[in-house]
């Protein structure tokens, strides 16, 4: 436990990363200490286990899709709230230590930012290596020791951090690249003004033609507009899923709550992973 009852944010780290970007930007730190995790998971449990005060991971990139272990852990391994959503946008540079002109060999980073530059990899290093890493500052620190021929891919904040030179800048395949993060907290978030969202995963009885279909039709009869659903296995046997399911409102609206209700009483198992607020950061 926190002995101290100070405020403690969760991140994946190392110093450096993309979510440490987005603690810097949400919590001031003259309130918050931070706590960098080597692994999702970690950070998870370590707010689960009331080690800290919350979390803040990745849950979906706009290119690349859900954070699995984002989700798995949520639905079967810990019971927390989503208090927040945060769209962050992603810019990912092409770095090396050196400032001559070098050939680069291999192109280290981690797996996400290496799938989301893809394209611009295949027309300007056709030939480079791709080798996947556990973060972007990791790769960083492989290049900034002396690797030679080697380039990473990873933020500015890396960059500045070890003094490396920018190849190429914002070499992300889509120009609007953005991944949501969630705060993660034991506490549901309380009722306030704003555009919020609200999420469940829920297991159905799915041997009869149309469960889902019915499942789906209790958010329309209640007016709740459903904006992202994904399945991912159950973990009981092959061919059984559970389904996430984001919609729009929070369960402090009656419409939300009857919808939420009626869902609940469809599904074999049923979780609430809260209603929370939705922040965008402009590119």
């Amino acid at each position: 436990m926190n002995k101290n009852n100070s405020k403690i944010v969760g991140y994946l780290g190392p110093q450096g990363t993309h979510s440490e970007d987005v603690c810097s930007h949400y919590y001031p730190k003259d309130q918050w200490d931070f706590q960098s995790y080597a692994t999702i998971d970690s950070c998870i449990r370590a707010t689960a286990n009331g080690a800290i005060t919350e979390s803040i991971v990745p849950i979906e990139n706009s290119l690349e899709g859900s954070i699995n272990i984002t989700l798995d852990t949520l639905a079967h391994e810990v019971n927390l709230f989503i208090t927040k959503e945060i769209v962050w946008p992603i810019h990912n540079h092409l770095l090396t230590k050196s400032f001559d002109d070098q050939e680069i060999h291999t192109i280290v980073s981690h797996a996400q930012p290496l799938a989301q530059c893809r394209h611009y990899l295949a027309k300007h290093y056709p030939h480079a290596k791709l080798e996947a890493v556990v973060s972007t500052v990791e790769a960083v620190r492989i290049v900034a020791s002396g690797a030679k021929n080697y380039a990473a891919i990873a933020n500015m904040n890396a960059s500045k951090l070890y003094n490396m030179n920018v190849v190429a800048a914002d070499i992300q395949d889509h120009p609007h690249n953005c991944t949501r993060f969630v705060v993660l907290s034991n506490e549901p978030e309380a009722y306030k003004e704003g555009n919020w969202k609200t999420s469940i995963v829920c297991k159905i009885k799915g041997d009869k033609p149309g469960s889902l279909y019915h499942l789906l039709q209790e958010l329309a009869s209640f007016h709740v507009n459903l904006v992202r659903i994904e399945s991912r296995p159950a973990r009981t046997e092959l061919g059984e899923y559970i389904f996430f399911m984001d919609m729009e409102g929070s369960i402090a609206q009656t419409n939300v709550q009857n919808a939420i209700n009626a869902l609940e009483n469809k599904s074999l198992w049923f979780k609430n992973l809260g209603s929370y607020l939705v922040c965008k950061v402009k590119a």
